[in-house]
């Protein structure tokens, strides 16, 4: 993708941020919250219709229950939430690739719906328990649990952005190795280079790889290397973040269709559901990384581009720690 196409696209998100931060300022985000009850509702009415016609065995039955199910976790999604929160924060706050990012939304979608499964069907098959301790469960300790995750996280990308601080360009600790590689005078087991000058290490290096014109050798990590995904661990920790608060509606679903008998129609609708909710989660990874792309595209040179990184990891950290915290307080 050319520079100037990439900061096209990235002005292009930057503004769409701008404007769904100027609507929650606004009190847009409530009005979205008070239709996404609304939608819940009706989702409640069509589903105990769908669930009848499954029961009676109408033909195309589980499908529909599908496409309900689906159209359910687009609606839920699309209102504010911790999953993506956590996933738009990651994106713009570190160097992490697109298609990685969109996996691990798509992911922990799934996730969130094999964890509702799970604490259904084995809260009330091994557990013995109620409908309404399941429900206390999935709104209460796993959302505290999840919220606490969430905090956790966004803390540990402001740590994480703190340490890449001293590697900037102009920091007295940059690297060691530059430091004994401007004094050794390359002496390459006798060939002739001990008396040499040292090298001038101050231009000469190429921006793509980072390696010195001059000696052929790199002194320090490159601007995707300082800032390069994260490892599996944090991208497991990211995925139980989002999945360890399963979504209502699905815990709903799969309470019914066990009562019913209709196991395997909940266990379809709970993944329709996520299936849904990644649609939207994975349209806040592509925007995060679009955005964060074209901004860092519009700094002139590397050095200021790896500047930048560390700070914006610093600020979505931030922002992640505490829309968590003000969720939790909420209760939201």
């Amino acid at each position: 993708m050319s520079p100037g196409l990439t900061r096209w696209l990235g002005l292009s998100a930057l503004a769409v941020v701008a404007g769904l931060l100027a609507t929650w300022a606004l009190g847009g985000f409530d009005a979205l919250a008070a239709q996404g009850i609304a939608a819940q509702r009706g989702f409640r009415d069509s589903l105990a219709g769908s669930l009848r016609a499954l029961r009676s065995g109408q033909a195309g039955a589980v499908w529909g229950l599908v496409a309900l199910s689906f159209g359910y976790g687009v609606l839920h999604a699309a209102g504010p939430g911790h999953g993506k929160v956590l996933i738009g924060g990651y994106g713009a706050g570190g160097r992490v690739a697109l298609v990685r990012l969109v996996g691990i939304a798509l992911v922990a979608s799934l996730a969130q719906a094999t964890v509702a499964i799970v604490l259904v069907y084995g809260g009330l098959g091994l557990f013995g328990l109620t409908r309404d301790a399941i429900g206390a469960a999935g709104e209460g300790w796993m959302m505290v649990t999840g919220h606490l995750m969430m905090a956790a996280i966004g803390l540990w990308l402001v740590w994480r952005s703190l340490r890449a601080l001293p590697r900037l360009p102009g920091r007295p600790m940059q690297a060691a190795g530059q430091t004994m590689h401007s004094h050794h005078g390359h002496d390459h087991h006798g060939h002739g280079h001990r008396d040499q000058p040292p090298h001038d290490h101050s231009h000469g290096h190429p921006p793509q790889d980072g390696t010195c014109a001059a000696c052929g050798h790199r002194h320090g990590p490159t601007l995707d290397e300082v800032q390069a995904a994260s490892t599996w661990r944090e991208a497991a920790a990211l995925v139980a973040g989002i999945a360890i608060r399963p979504c209502t509606g699905a815990l709903m679903l799969l309470v019914l269709t066990w009562q019913l008998g209709l196991v395997w129609a909940g266990i379809a609708g709970a993944y329709a559901m996520g299936l849904g909710t990644a649609l939207i989660t994975t349209g806040v990874a592509v925007l995060s990384v679009t955005a964060r792309e074209g901004a860092l595209a519009g700094l002139p040179g590397l050095a200021r581009a790896r500047a930048a990184l560390p700070f914006a990891g610093i600020v979505a950290g931030l922002v992640i720690a505490g829309a968590a915290l003000v969720m939790l307080a909420k209760g939201v």
